[in-house]
C-alpha cells in the first residue's frame, strides 16, 4: 500500500492519510479475487479455464515494466554511488548471502525428504508413466548448458536486452551503463537526472498496473483451479503437504532467525508485503509483484543503490523455494519408484541441483524444467517420475514463486544492514504503519492517490 506524503518546510513528522475504506486496500481486493477465483475454476471448470487470458495479460503487463524499472534503478543507483568500490562489495555480499541460503535450502529439502519420505508406499513403475507431457520440459533441460548460459547473459544488442525479457541480460547492460554514468563523473550528471525522472514516471506506471492486479489474480487462480482441479491435489497431498510444510519452515525458522539477528521480524515483514505477496499466490509468479518490492523496500529503508543489486540479482540466484522444491520432489520420485539413493548419490544430486538452479527465472514452470537438468544428469532417479509430480507442479510453483519473494526480501535488507546503510528508523515505521519524515523517504515515494 502506496503512503502518501506532503512535504513540510520543516522536515517533521507526516501524518499517514485517511485510511482508506476496507474494500479499497489492494491486498484485500487480490484476497477476495483469488476466492472467487477458485470458486469459479471449482463450480464451473470450463468457465475458469476460458479465464486464462486475463490472467496472461495482467502478467504481461507486468514484464512491460520490468526491464525498464530494473534497468532504470540499477543505474540510477550505480551512477548514484560513484563509489565503484561500493558497488563491487555490495554485489561480493549478495552473491557469499545467495550462496550460502540457497544451499542451506537445498539440505533442508533433502533432510525434510529423508525423515517425512512422502514418495515411500507408492511403488510406481517408471515404464507405466505417460511421459509425454513432460518430454517438453525434458527437452528444454537438455538444451540447457553452463555455456550456454554464461553466454546467454549477453545480448545480441543493447536494446535487446529490454525488449527480450531476460532478468539476467537486463541486469548485465544496466551493471555496465551505471558503472559508464559514474565514471565519466560529473559529465553525466544530466544524464543521471533525466533517469532519475523517468524512473519516477516509470514507477508511477507500475502504481497504474497494479489496480489491475485483483482482475489479473482472478484470472490465473480460476484457470488454475479449472484446469487442475483442486481433487489433483488429493492425489499427491503428501508431497504437496510436506513441500509446503517445508517452505513454512525455512520461512519462519530459518529466514525468521536471520530477520531476527538483524533486528526485524519476519512476520512483520511478511504483513508488510501482504498485496505483493497474495498477487504471487494468485498468479504463481514473483515476477509479477518484482516492481512492486523494489519500490517497497526502497520505502523500508534500503538504498536504492542495494535494491537495485540485490533485488533482480535474487530473482535468478537465491531461489529459496524453487532449490527446497528441487530435492525435496528428486527425492520423492526416487521413493515413488522404490529406487534406493545412497548419501553418495544425493551428495551427488545436491551438487548438480546447486548449479542447474542458478539462473532459472521466478516464472511458472522454471522450477519444473529445472528439477528435469538435475535428474537428467543424475541417472539414479528416472526423469519419467516427473510424469507423477507434473498434475500438482502449478500448486507447489505458488509456494515456490512465494517462498522466492520473502528470500529476496530478507536479503534485501540483511544485505543493506551488512553494508551499514539500512535506515532503521524508517525500517521499523514501514513494517509498523507508522507516519514516516519526509527526509526518511527514497525519491520514488512519489504522493500517491
Amino acid at each position: 500500500m502506496s503512503i502518501t506524503v506532503a512535504a513540510t518546510p520543516s522536515g517533521g513528522p507526516v501524518l499517514p492519510p485517511a485510511a482508506k475504506p476496507w474494500y479499497a486496500q489492494l491486498y484485500l481486493q487480490v484476497l477476495v479475487a483469488i476466492v472467487a477465483g477458485v470458486l469459479l475454476g471449482h463450480f464451473a471448470p470450463q468457465a475458469g479455464e476460458a479465464m486464462k487470458p486475463i490472467g496472461d495479460a495482467f502478467i504481461k503487463l507486468v514484464k512491460m515494466v520490468i526491464a525498464p524499472v530494473i534497468f532504470l534503478t540499477i543505474v540510477t543507483g550505480i551512477a548514484g554511488m560513484r563509489d565503484l568500490g561500493a558497488v563491487g562489495r555490495v554485489a561480493g555480499k549478495a552473491f557469499v548471502y545467495f550462496l550460502f541460503f540457497s544451499t542451506l535450502a537445498l539440505i533442508v529439502g533433502l533432510i525434510v525428504a529423508n525423515v517425512v519420505r512422502p514418495g515411500a508406499g507408492l511403488n510406481i513403475d517408471p515404464a507405466s508413466l505417460d511421459t509425454s507431457k513432460v518430454a517438453e520440459f525434458a527437452e528444454k533441460a537438455h538444451e540447457s548448458t553452463i555455456t550456454g548460459f554464461l553466454t546467454g547473459i549477453i545480448p545480441d544488442t543493447f536494446l535487446s536486452s529490454l525488449t527480450q525479457g531476460n532478468i539476467l541480460q537486463v541486469l548485465f547492460v544496466s551493471i555496465l551503463f551505471g558503472i559508464a554514468l559514474a565514471l565519466i563523473g560529473d559529465r553525466g550528471t544530466k544524464v543521471l537526472s533525466v533517469l532519475e525522472d523517468v524512473s519516477l514516471a516509470f514507477f508511477k506506471v507500475v502504481s497504474i498496473v497494479m489496480k489491475a492486479a485483483p482482475i489479473g489474480a482472478f484470472g490465473a487462480m480460476a484457470f488454475t483451479i479449472g484446469k487442475y482441479g483442486v481433487g489433483t491435489l488429493a492425489n499427491l497431498a503428501m508431497l504437496v503437504g510436506t513441500f509446503y510444510f517445508t517452505s513454512l519452515l525455512f520461512v519462519l525458522v530459518v529466514l525468521g532467525t536471520v530477520s531476527w539477528l538483524c533486528g526485524f521480524s519476519i512476520l512483520r515483514l511478511i504483513s508488510y508485503l501482504k498485496a505483493e505477496l497474495l498477487l504471487v499466490l494468485g498468479t504463481s509468479s514473483s515476477e509479477s509483484a518484482l516492481p512492486a518490492l523494489i519500490e517497497k523496500m526502497e520505502r523500508a529503508g534500503c538504498p536504492k543503490s542495494i535494491v537495485g543489486l540485490v533485488v533482480p540479482t535474487g530473482y535468478s540466484f537465491n531461489l529459496d523455494g524453487t532449490n527446497i522444491y528441487m530435492t525435496l520432489a528428486a527425492l520423492f520420485i526416487a521413493q515413488a519408484c522404490n529406487v534406493d539413493l545412497t548419501l553418495g548419490q544425493q551428495l551427488l544430486l545436491l551438487g548438480v541441483a546447486m548449479l542447474s538452479s542458478k539462473g532459472a527465472a521466478g516464472v511458472t514452470g522454471a522450477g519444473f524444467i529445472t528439477l528435469a537438468a538435475t535428474l537428467s544428469i543424475v541417472p539414479s532417479v528416472p526423469v519419467a517420475g516427473m510424469a507423477l509430480i507434473l498434475g500438482v507442479d502449478r500448486f507447489m510453483s505458488e509456494c515456490r514463486s512465494l517462498t522466492n519473494f520473502i528470500g529476496n526480501a530478507v536479503a534485501t535488507v540483511v544485505v543493506s544492514r551488512w553494508e551499514g546503510r539500512l535506515d532503521t528508523a524508517q525500517l521499523h515505521a514501514a513494517l509498523h504503519g507508522e507516519a514516516l519524515r519526509v527526509d526518511q523517504l527514497p525519491a520514488e515515494a512519489v504522493p500517491a492517490e
